[in-house]
């Protein structure tokens, strides 16, 4: 149970950190491409909420990972984001109701009601390359379990 737990906040925290890294260059990118200035303050952000959205890669990623062990890396990278952008669109539309609004909403790019950003796929699958990495590292260090034998 405690490695579980180690493994939640770690796939939470390397999320977390990774959008802020993401929305801190892709904010600048896009203020250079319309004319605007680089900001070397490089100030990403994130949300509290995409602690508890984060999280449970640690145990989805393992579960889909195993299923899909002989699929080609490119197909598998595909299936990771689209089941990343259901878990942004189902929990973008879950807080949306719960709280008032959505702490993302998209309002430019190719989005669906704000929740998700469909543009974004080769950035998720960029970061599902990472996670099916970390997943290997962190079964190493017994912090995920082995994958069942068949």
């Amino acid at each position: 149970m405690k490695n579980r737990i180690i493994a939640f906040t770690l796939f939470a925290c390397i999320g977390i950190t990774a959008e802020i890294f993401f929305t801190s260059f892709y904010d600048n990118i896009t203020s250079v491409m319309e004319g605007g200035t680089w900001d070397w303050s490089l100030s990403g952000n994130s949300y509290v909420w995409m602690f508890f959205i984060y999280g449970p890669a640690s145990f989805l990623i393992p579960f889909v990972m195993d299923k899909m062990v002989k699929i080609p890396l490119l197909v598998r990278l595909v299936v990771y984001s689209i089941g990343i952008f259901a878990v942004e669109f189902a929990s973008g539309f879950l807080l949306d109701k719960l709280t008032g609004a959505c702490p993302w909403e998209y309002k430019t790019g190719l989005h669906i009601m704000g929740y998700i950003r469909l543009d974004y796929l080769p950035a998720w699958m960029g970061f599902s390359f990472l996670l099916e990495k970390l997943v290997v590292i962190f079964r190493e260090l017994k912090l995920i379990p082995k994958a069942a034998k068949p």
